[in-house]
C-alpha cells in the first residue's frame, strides 16, 4: 500500500469529471452560444471504439470537433459516445473518458491536457521530449498545442464549414497550471 496520497490521479480523474459534464450538458441541452469542443484521445486506448479506416488513419491519436452536426451524443460514468460523419459516411465513435488526452473550448479559451499516469506515480514522457529533464507538458493548458500531421483535428462534415478545418491560432488567455510545482521532490 502506497505510504503517500495520489493527488496527480485524484486530480485527473476531478478533471475528467468536468468533460464528463460539460458532455452530459451538450447531450441535454445542446450547445450554447458558440461553444465547441475539441477533443483529443488515444486512438489505441481500452474501450475506444471507432472504424477501422480511422484507427489506421490515426493509430495513435485523433481530436474530433463537436461543434455544428453530431448526434446521439451518449454519455455514460466511463464512456461517451457520439454521432459524427466522416467522408460523408455516418460514423458513431465510443471514447472512454480515461482514453481522452486534451479537451478545449476556444469560445472561452478553456481547455485541458491529460499526462499518462502510472500506479507508481511515473508520468510518461510527453511525445515531443526526447531528452531526460524534458518539460511536462502542463495539466491545464491554453490551446492545445499545434496538430502534427497524424493528430490534426478531425472536423466531420458540416454545411457550414470546411471539413479539414483546423484550430483556431493560439491566443492566449487560459492560465497554465503544473502538478509540479506542488510534488514533493
Amino acid at each position: 500500500m502506497p505510504d503517500h496520497i495520489r493527488y496527480d490521479l485524484l486530480t485527473q480523474q476531478a478533471l475528467r469529471g468536468v468533460v464528463r459534464s460539460v458532455l452530459i450538458d451538450a447531450a441535454k441541452n445542446g450547445l450554447p452560444g458558440d461553444h465547441h469542443f475539441y477533443i483529443a484521445f488515444d486512438t489505441r486506448a481500452d474501450g475506444v471504439a471507432i472504424p477501422d479506416r480511422l484507427s489506421s488513419q490515426y493509430p495513435e491519436q485523433m481530436t474530433i470537433i463537436l461543434q455544428h452536426q453530431f448526434w446521439d451524443l451518449k454519455v455514460e460514468d466511463d464512456v461517451f459516445e457520439v454521432g459524427l460523419s466522416f467522408g460523408g459516411v455516418p460514423t458513431k465513435l465510443t471514447i472512454p473518458f480515461e482514453a481522452v488526452k486534451g479537451f478545449f473550448d476556444p469560445s472561452v479559451q478553456f481547455g485541458l491536457q491529460f499526462e499518462e499516469v502510472g500506479e507508481e506515480g511515473e508520468r510518461a514522457a510527453p511525445a515531443n521530449a526526447s531528452e531526460e529533464g524534458a518539460e511536462r507538458p502542463p495539466l491545464i493548458a491554453s490551446p492545445p498545442p499545434a496538430p502534427s500531421a497524424d493528430t490534426s483535428p478531425v472536423q466531420a462534415d458540416t454545411a457550414d464549414e470546411e471539413p479539414d478545418a483546423e484550430p483556431p491560432p493560439a491566443s492566449g488567455g487560459a492560465e497554465v497550471v503544473r502538478l509540479d510545482r506542488f510534488r514533493k521532490k
